[in-house]
């Protein structure tokens, strides 16, 4: 029931709550909804529930369908109601070392325009984020939005990022530690801004719309030329201290860095050049050839090392492996696959990640909807 999380609130305050709570419902409903059910649902009076739809359909959020008489009922048909999610829009932007990407979405998460570029100056963050609203602006161009019906935005970026946003460490330059990526954002466009580490939002993102959406404790890994760990447990995204879990590439005693110039391992070069000769090798491997094949073996003994002691460490149920190795998954997956048999470790599943380059992109999407509130949502119900 609504009123129970009210207590104490004032009437203004209690119709904003309210106000969300009918919006966040149709949101995540598969289709329309009857005026009687939104009541239900939301545990509010039928007259409460009609003042708030009659606002928000002034205000275009929200759509009241025709009515339509259902076969073998009596009486008048029922009222139903539909978000109009095109009303307002989200930003995503995904920071590399070498591009940018972003993408517009609907409120229900529905990907409607996306645009990348180059970053002129990787190691200059007001450079990079000067760019990075620039691209937010290109996407909502080509979606025939403007910044005004822009609700919110979520960042993903490389290194250790805390709860509230901070860069705390980025391994090769310290020119990012302490930059407050959403409050930059909301400087360059005036919303609600959130951000986390690209590989965490690969998780999230697997498990709302990937690979991983059966399982609770997931392990999503970039492993080769950059490395990196999102980390699920039981469905949310495990940071630790200042943003740091996961972040193995900072660990010494792990041989994470020992094939990063192997050609293999260069599936997960932010560079495309890069990529394209990696691929080149596994081609060769696919055909036989000797060398290739040594190079391939030499990479899957990294990644089996690292995660045979992720499997006795956090233990999780999936393993995904994600930001570009997912191209070479048949080669690779029955390979690791067979090497931690050998090893012995818990009977972890191993997948690769159904999102391609985009899980970032995607699981950023998922962080702005996760943290829509009612300054998000937009308008107050009107007063008694």
């Amino acid at each position: 029931m609504v009123t129970s999380t009210t207590n104490g609130m004032n009437q203004s305050a209690v119709r904003r709550v309210n106000t969300s709570v009918i919006l966040r419902m149709l949101a995540v409903s598969a289709g329309p909804m009857t005026l009687t059910a939104l009541a239900e649902q939301a545990g509010l009076s039928r007259r409460t529930n009609e003042l708030i739809l009659d606002s928000l359909i002034e205000a275009g959020w929200v759509t009241e369908l025709d009515r339509v008489p259902t076969s073998g009922c009596a009486g008048r048909p029922a009222r139903r109601y539909e978000l109009r999610a095109e009303h307002a829009l989200l930003a995503a932007v995904y920071l590399n070392t070498s591009d940018a990407s972003a993408v517009i979405s609907d409120v229900r998460g529905r990907i409607l325009s996306r645009a990348r570029r180059p970053l002129r100056a990787y190691q200059d963050p007001q450079a990079t984020l000067d760019d990075a609203a620039a691209l937010v602006r290109e996407a909502l161009d080509d979606a025939g939005g403007s910044v005004d019906r822009l609700r919110a935005g979520a960042v993903a970026a490389g290194g250790a990022i805390d709860d509230e946003g901070v860069v705390r460490r980025l391994v090769h330059t310290t020119r990012w530690e302490g930059v407050h990526l959403p409050d930059e954002l909301g400087r360059r466009l005036r919303v609600p801004w959130f951000a986390d580490n690209d590989t965490n939002l690969g998780a999230l993102a697997e498990r709302w719309r990937g690979v991983a959406g059966d399982h609770d404790n997931v392990v999503w890994a970039i492993l080769g030329n950059r490395t990196g760990l999102g980390i699920l447990i039981r469905g949310a995204v495990h940071r630790g201290l200042d943003g740091a879990a996961g972040e193995i590439i900072e660990v010494r005693s792990i041989p994470v860095g020992s094939v990063e110039n192997l050609s293999v391992a260069q599936l997960t070069s932010p560079e495309a050049d890069r990529r394209r000769v990696a691929l080149g090798r596994f081609d060769a491997a696919r055909a036989g050839d000797a060398e290739a094949l040594a190079e391939v073996d030499e990479f899957v003994e990294n990644i089996t090392s690292i995660l045979v002691t992720l499997s006795w460490t956090v233990a999780p149920s999936l393993i995904v492996l994600g930001g570009g190795l997912e191209e070479a998954a048949d080669v690779l997956l029955p390979r690791v696959r067979e090497a931690m048999r050998a090893a012995r470790t818990p009977a972890i599943e191993l997948r690769a990640t159904g999102l391609g380059r985009d899980a970032p992109l995607i699981g950023a999407v998922k962080l702005a909807l996760d943290r829509m509130d009612t300054e998000l949502f937009g308008p107050l119900a009107p007063r008694a």
